[in-house]
């Protein structure tokens, strides 16, 4: 059974902002999980967008999204979101919500590393 469920991914113009969000069971929240969003190109490898440590609330964030995207929790909700602002063309793609126990000891981690992951939403943006 699916236990991360993204929603909010639409077509959208450059330049504007867009919330995607995550439902996930509570005990990913409540145990202190790494949760974060990975996205995907077709023919390209996943990669790290951003991570929350939810342990302590640390966060990690990928080089090309800092100072345009931000990670947040809702603990009430169990809900993981990724607030993105001035979307470009670039950002297109399929993004994940994935969890895992011990990935980002060190930053966002690496896709292999996670053990539960949602299906996805698409986001695409146009010039």
């Amino acid at each position: 059974q699916v236990q991360l469920v993204e929603s909010g991914g639409g077509s959208v113009q450059a330049g504007v902002s867009l919330k995607l969000s995550c439902a996930a069971s509570s005990h990913f929240f409540n145990d202190g999980y790494c949760m974060g969003w990975f996205r995907q190109v077709p023919g390209n490898e996943r990669e790290g967008v951003a991570v929350m440590f939810t342990g302590d609330g640390t966060t990690y964030y990928a080089d090309f999204v800092k100072g345009r995207f931000t990670i947040s929790q809702d603990n009430v909700k169990n809900a993981l979101y990724l607030q993105m602002n001035t979307v470009e063309p670039g950002d297109t793609a399929m993004y994940y919500c994935a969890a895992d126990l011990a990935a980002c000891a060190y930053g966002l981690g690496i896709p292999g590393d996670y053990e539960y992951w949602g299906q996805g939403t698409q986001v695409t943006v146009s010039s």
